[in-house]
């Protein structure tokens, strides 16, 4: 017998069937000659492909938040000036000349306007400025006269120039001059970068529309072609319709300031036209509060004539004159009017709330083109009225009981015996 080595693996005893049992798994779970799955690696490799792509997008995203916005303003800036630079590009001009002059007559106005309220700030403050020695005596005469004290001009001006308050005040504003300065200069880049891009979508509208549809089906491009038509009536449409009330509440508030002597009355016309007409609902109260200052200043009764000039108006336009003038241009509830201007201030800030109505006017025609309506059934409940309440219910199953009881009777004149 040959030797036989203790080392060796018992010998595999072969079953009695023909087959040999399979091996026992080892004990920690590992197969020898295991190998990873060739898909792993490229999942792993997937996955933060795109943690990756994500993480890049969102802070390429906040970092491009301003620019969007511009767009966005400029967009809907171009689609406010649309008919007007379409109706004089079917007249002959060119798109691009007609965009220009649009924009110029925009420019002067703005300009107009801001040049008019600077100079009536500036006086205002010369002018408070100049009689603020008399305000502090008329102050300081008061609190003599009712506190007993003996106050003096001088003393309180010596005391404010020699206030810690001041010099810290002025400290904060020399050193506030830098940043209102990069402020100002933030604000004419990016009115530059919306003038630019407003413009160009304006004016290349037509090439814009082209492009867009070339990468769409036929059915799609028919979709996108109405929702642009749709936007560019009810922005249009929003802006102008503004406008004329702009106008009108501008000359009735002119009017009454002329009336009152106020200063100033021409820009104050104008700002109430302006903020009135695009801050919507509460935009009038907020207008009228200038020019009730600027009355005050004049005479304290004069304020309050303004105060009740605001609200009369303000009834009048939202119940005689807006109706008509908004009917055919942006058909929105008032309460739907403000909770857009809510949700577009908390989005968008101020951008948000210029743009919200017309953008909620938009969404609203183009869903009303694609959502079926049915007639309304006839019930009373649908005009507000109550369907079998309390008081009426009692009323009528008493008018009822009593017709049913007379019909119910005998007739008097119904002689006896004679068929029923």
């Amino acid at each position: 017998m040959a030797p036989t080595d203790e080392t060796e693996p018992p010998a595999r005893h072969a079953s009695p069937f023909g087959t040999t049992p399979p091996d026992r798994p080892p004990a920690d779970g590992v197969v020898p000659g295991a190998r990873m799955p060739r898909w792993l690696p490229r999942a792993v490799v997937l996955v933060l492909s795109l943690y990756a792509a994500f993480q890049l997008g969102t802070w390429a995203f906040h970092q491009l938040t301003g620019l969007l916005i511009n767009i966005l303003i400029a967009f809907f800036l171009a689609l406010a000036i649309e008919p007007a630079v379409s109706w004089m590009a079917a007249r002959g001009m060119r798109r691009g000349l007609a965009t220009a002059l649009v924009f110029l007559a925009v420019m002067i106005a703005a300009a107009g306007f801001v040049t008019l309220l600077g100079s009536m700030l500036a006086g205002q403050i010369i002018k408070i400025v100049e009689d603020f020695p008399n305000y502090l005596d008329s102050v300081i005469n008061w609190v003599n006269a009712h506190f007993h004290t003996h106050l003096k001009r001088v003393d309180v001006q010596k005391g404010l120039l020699r206030s810690d308050w001041l010099r810290n005040y002025v400290q904060h504003s020399a050193t506030g001059v830098l940043d209102v300065s990069a402020q100002v200069l933030g604000g004419l880049f990016q009115l530059l970068t919306i003038t630019l891009f407003s413009f160009y979508f304006a004016a290349d509208g037509p090439r814009l529309r082209r492009t867009i549809c070339s990468v769409l089906p036929p059915a799609r491009q028919a979709e996108v072609l109405r929702a642009w038509e749709i936007a560019v009536d009810k922005t249009g449409g929003y802006l102008y319709s503004r406008g004329l009330m702009a106008l009108i509440s501008g000359i009735a508030h002119y009017i009454l300031l002329q009336i009152l002597g106020v200063p100033y009355a021409p820009v104050l016309g104008v700002w109430v036209g302006l903020v009135s007409q695009f801050i919507p609902t509460i935009g009038t109260y907020l207008a009228g509060a200038l020019p009730m200052l600027v009355a005050f200043t004049v005479d304290p009764w004069y304020a309050l004539w303004v105060l009740v000039f605001v609200v009369v108006y303000q009834q009048f336009e939202n119940y005689v004159l807006q109706p008509k003038l908004t009917a055919k241009t942006v058909d929105i509830h008032p309460a739907v009017a403000f909770g857009s201007v809510i949700a577009g201030t908390a989005l968008l800030g101020a951008v948000g709330a210029l743009i919200a109505i017309p953008a909620v006017a938009t969404l609203q025609a183009f869903l009303g083109a694609y959502v079926k309506r049915y007639a309304v059934t006839d019930d009373p409940r649908v005009h507000g009225h109550r369907r079998g309440g309390p008081g009426s219910g009692l009323l009528t199953r008493a008018r009822q009981l009593r017709v049913r009881r007379a019909e119910d009777a005998p007739l008097e004149d119904e002689p006896e015996g004679s068929p029923s």
